[in-house]
């Protein structure tokens, strides 16, 4: 409602706005949702006292534990498998058709087999980028072909290397064909909507693409000498999840056992909210380090999983002396 508050756009659209983004979103807060239903799952046996008659049945802790945590991996993998592809689909959608409102929609950055390519238009011109490589802050191997508005060639510029640090893009040794005309400089400094980070950020809303459109971007990457580091972390992530979201199930499960039947239910469900902020907020300050190449990005993704299955493993062996 934020972005589109200028505009005249009807309010059945921007719910059907918020439909394409929200599966994304739930995606996001799956971990909360298992465990927190994890936990209304459990207070409804405790209520109905279901939790004894399993007992009565020869159904130990370990062994209710071990059915749910099965259903969860299970359900963990569907949702890896047809959830998240869909919803990948959705927020593309989402945001191909926001970027119609924005007024970005003019400028343009791809990732191909055949390098970086840039659509940007600046001072009545439309700027083709092309370049090979990536390194650091600078463009290797760099073709810009200059357009008019009718899209006539106005100049083709060549250069090894293109400094892209600021919005001044510093040209180096550029080669200038003008009117079948070829001509060297040492330096051009061309104005552009892009520098650095702009670009970066172009390409950080990884949970648009599915697994497969990962995969071929983190090939696009690699042949371009681009950081594949927050691909990889997704791709992870997305692989790791239904182990989490299992591991987190079982989390749930020991902590019900273990105050079941000693506190209320808003108890129960606070101390839920309480430990999925707190999970979540590790899990996310490794995942920073590990994108920022401070810790090995495979640690970064497996120590959260490491410490809930210590947790889980020396937990569940107490809970089954009950």
């Amino acid at each position: 409602m934020e972005f589109f508050k200028n505009l005249d756009i009807s309010f059945f659209y921007l719910i059907f706005l918020s439909f394409l983004n929200t599966p994304s979103i739930i995606f996001e807060i799956l971990p909360f949702i298992f465990l927190l239903s994890t936990q209304v799952f459990f207070i409804y046996l405790i209520d109905k006292k279901e939790l004894e008659i399993f007992k009565y049945n020869g159904l130990t802790n370990f062994i209710i534990i071990k059915i749910i945590s099965f259903y969860a991996l299970i359900i963990g993998i569907i949702f890896i498998i047809f959830f998240y592809n869909a919803s990948a689909v959705m927020k593309n959608s989402y945001l191909l058709i926001k970027n119609k409102y924005s007024n970005d929609n003019k400028y343009l950055a791809v990732i191909t087999e055949n390098g970086l390519w840039i659509k940007d238009e600046i001072e009545n011109k439309i700027n083709i980028i092309n370049a090979n490589k990536v390194d650091n802050q600078f463009l290797l191997d760099v073709q810009i072909t200059q357009l008019d508005k009718n899209f006539d060639v106005l100049k083709i510029i060549q250069s090894d290397k293109v400094d892209i640090s600021s919005f001044e893009w510093k040209i180096n040794k550029p080669i200038i064909l003008n009117d079948n005309q070829e001509y060297t400089l040492n330096e051009l400094v061309l104005q552009s909507n892009f520098d650095l980070k702009k670009i970066n950020s172009l390409f950080s809303n990884l949970s648009s693409l599915t697994i497969f459109k990962l995969i071929e971007l983190r090939k696009s990457y690699k042949i371009l000498n681009y950081s594949v580091v927050d691909i990889d972390s997704h791709l992870y992530r997305v692989i790791s999840y239904p182990i989490y979201l299992t591991l987190i199930t079982i989390f749930s499960s020991i902590i019900m056992f273990n105050i079941g039947y000693q506190k209320n239910t808003f108890y129960k469900i606070t101390l839920g909210i309480f430990l999925s902020v707190i999970i979540y907020y590790v899990s996310y300050f490794l995942n920073i380090l590990g994108t920022n190449e401070k810790i090995p990005l495979i640690l970064s993704i497996f120590i959260p999983l490491a410490m809930l299955t210590i947790i889980n493993f020396t937990s569940i062996i107490k809970i089954n002396e009950k």
